[in-house]
């Protein structure tokens, strides 16, 4: 029996399908705002706050072993709807908010583990989500290119481990854009309005991050924005980014004379 955590988007569909298609016995703990695996009988819809109740579901169906996927939307603490568990633990979940979406992940993997469950890493089912080192594309970096993926990761690699950034946009050697706590697309919709063509997205992990409930997801829509805002080519972390659609995510970059490169 595996636990999902669920959060919006894309990526929890993919897990799930898996799931169901290795079948596997599992139940949903969802979080997303609006109910969206309600057609599911195996599915809770359930606030964060109310722990006692959510750790009551997952020790009736004897697991011990969960995932997170997908974007959970950070709570408003104030109208948190909260059980006596909820109100034990949330001074520790308000502490962690203060540092970010990922630490309160974090906290709360470490509450899970004191009740003597498991978070396993997101893609356990789903290790095609993932690529290993190598280019998929017909086009490859050039030589100056590939000097700039160096600098790309070593910028990234020297951030502390509470920034946001997990993607940057580097033309001739220089960053000319950082991936804020707004995400990627905002990102690039800024590169678009400056209306310049070449340079590269380099996405990849933030120091410190939790790779078993948090692995930076790139997918078809994020190509077509890459495309739009003049960028040539991908750069992600081998093992350590989800892609999505993978197959047509190489077939656009293919079309539109981009690389993908994993390092």
């Amino acid at each position: 029996m595996i636990g999902l955590f669920l959060g919006g988007k894309n990526l929890p569909l993919e897990i799930l399908k898996k799931i169901k298609k290795k079948k596997k016995k599992y139940f949903i703990i969802d979080l997303t705002k609006n109910n969206n695996f309600k057609k599911d009988k195996n599915s809770y819809f359930i606030s964060i706050g109310k722990f006692g109740k959510i750790l009551e579901i997952i020790k009736g169906k004897k697991c011990n072993r969960v995932l997170f996927a997908g974007v959970i939307e950070k709570p408003k603490i104030s109208s948190l709807k909260l059980d006596l568990k909820g109100i034990y633990y949330i001074p520790r979940i308000i502490k962690a908010a203060k540092l970010g979406d990922a630490a309160i992940l974090k906290e709360l993997i470490k509450i899970l583990a004191e009740h003597k469950i498991k978070v396993i890493k997101l893609n356990f089912f789903n290790p095609e989500l993932t690529l290993s080192k190598g280019n998929y594309t017909k086009l490859k970096p050039s030589k100056f290119e590939t000097l700039d993926i160096k600098k790309g990761i070593n910028y990234l690699n020297k951030l502390n481990a509470h920034n946001h950034t997990q993607g940057i946009v580097l033309r001739n050697s220089k960053v000319i854009a950082k991936e804020t706590s707004n995400g990627t697309k905002k990102m690039l919709q800024t590169i678009k309005k400056l209306k310049i063509s070449g340079g590269m997205l380099v996405k990849f992990p933030k120091k410190k991050q939790d790779l078993r409930a948090d692995l930076p997801t790139v997918g078809l829509e994020t190509l077509k924005d890459c495309k739009k805002a003049g960028i040539k080519g991908i750069v992600l972390k081998s093992k350590e980014n989800i892609i999505l659609d993978k197959n047509k995510c190489i077939s656009f970059a293919n079309n539109n004379k981009m690389f993908i490169t994993v390092k």
